[in-house]
C-alpha cells in the first residue's frame, strides 16, 4: 500500500477537521508543558537534552515494523507521561519535569503533523502521511 487512502480510505472532510483538532492539541499540550516546566524551575539544559528522547523508540523499527510501531506508539501518546507525572506525587518535582518534556514532544509532534503509526509503515500515521509517505504518487 503506497497511500493512507489505500489502508484507510479517502481522507474526508470530517477527518481533515478531527487532524486540524489533533494538530492544534498538539500545539496546545506543547504551549502548556513548556509553561509548566518553565514554573517548575528546572534546568532548560535537561529540557533540550532529553526534548527528543522518545524518538529513540524508533530504534525499534530496526528489529521489525510491528516492534517500531508498538514500541514509538507507546511512548507518543499522553498515557506513559501522565502516569510519570502522577508518580511525581510519590518522588518528586523531577518526575514532573520528566514528564512536561515528555508531553512538549509529543506536542509539538502533533503539532507538525507526526502522528501514531500504523503497521502499513513508518510513514503513514494517524494525522495522515509525512516524510516520503506524503510525497509517494505526485508527479515529480
Amino acid at each position: 500500500m503506497s497511500h493512507l487512502s489505500d489502508a484507510i480510505g479517502p481522507v474526508t472532510r470530517d477527518d481533515a477537521s478531527a487532524i486540524l483538532l489533533q494538530r492544534l492539541e498538539g500545539g496546545v499540550m506543547l504551549v502548556g508543558a513548556v509553561l509548566l516546566y518553565a514554573w517548575l524551575g528546572q534546568s532548560w539544559l535537561v529540557f533540550a537534552l532529553l526534548f527528543l528522547a522518545p524518538d529513540l523508540a524508533m530504534l525499534a523499527y530496526l528489529r521489525s515494523t510491528a516492534l517500531g510501531t508498538l514500541a514509538y506508539n507507546l511512548v507518543h501518546t499522553y498515557v506513559a507521561p501522565a502516569l510519570l507525572a502522577l508518580l511525581g506525587l510519590v518522588i518528586g518535582p523531577v518526575a514532573f519535569g520528566l514528564a512536561a518534556i515528555w508531553v512538549a514532544h509529543i506536542g509539538i509532534d502533533r503539532l507538525l503533523g507526526y502522528g501514531l503509526k500504523h503497521r502499513s509503515g513508518f510513514h503513514q500515521t494517524h494525522l495522515g502521511p509525512i516524510g516520503k509517505g506524503r510525497h509517494r504518487g505526485q508527479a515529480t
